[in-house]
């Protein structure tokens, strides 16, 4: 039988302009992932493109400096190793806008719609180490209701590149429960925040209806 290691335990500390060179020491040349800095469910996809890398960053930049947290970093002693993006699904326009990820009804939500973890640190779970900072955070900004939006893997683990808003088993662990699967890969995860204990794992307390039978027709 095998054990599972045990996460990682990290210091979690809002994005904010005191914290801004952290942040670009953990995303690196590359903005974490082909020039994105974490602007992919932000902004309209044209624009994305159009901007992306350093224009990626300055809008970013610019996000933080205005004073919105735009996410979690995830410190290893003095050292970032992770980050989190969260925040009222409403932030996040690509997200309101996407069809898959749309809405499951009209609670207000807060958003988990990335995670990226340092190469030398992967494989500590640091990834669910920096969930659960970031679910306490949201909570204590007045969250009730928090998603995720993970990748379910169809053969083996997935690159980091297209597991960036996290597996399954990862929210489980943390708390979260299955809500919807809007496609064949993606799955929409609830965490439930309850006064001084643990989140109701019931459909119900997540504000759904008794799941259906979520297997697909074949086409005809």
């Amino acid at each position: 039988m095998t054990t599972r290691s045990r996460p990682v335990t990290l210091d979690c500390r809002p994005l904010t302009p005191e914290r801004w060179q952290d942040f670009v020491k953990l995303f690196g040349k590359r903005g974490a992932y082909g020039g994105c800095w974490c602007m992919w469910w932000r902004l309209k996809r044209a624009e994305f493109e159009r901007q992306q890398g350093a224009g990626n960053r300055r809008a970013m930049k610019k996000l933080v400096d205005s004073g919105q947290v735009p996410g979690i970093l995830g410190y290893d002693g003095d050292e970032p190793i992770g980050w989190c993006s969260v925040g009222p699904r409403e932030s996040y326009g690509a997200l309101m806008r996407s069809r898959v990820l749309k809405a499951l009804d009209e609670t207000p939500a807060w958003s988990i719609v990335c995670l990226f973890v340092a190469r030398p640190h992967r494989g500590r779970r640091v990834a669910e180490a920096l969930a659960r900072g970031t679910v306490e955070y949201a909570m204590q900004q007045g969250a009730s209701v928090i998603e995720a939006y993970p990748t379910r893997p169809r053969k083996g683990r997935l690159p980091p590149v297209s597991s960036f808003m996290g597996v399954p088993t990862l929210f489980e662990h943390v708390g979260f429960i299955e809500c919807a699967r809007p496609s064949a890969s993606r799955l929409i995860m609830r965490y439930v925040a309850r006064a001084n204990r643990a989140p109701s794992r019931s459909r119900k307390a997540a504000g759904l209806q008794p799941k259906r039978n979520v297997r697909r027709k074949r086409s005809q």
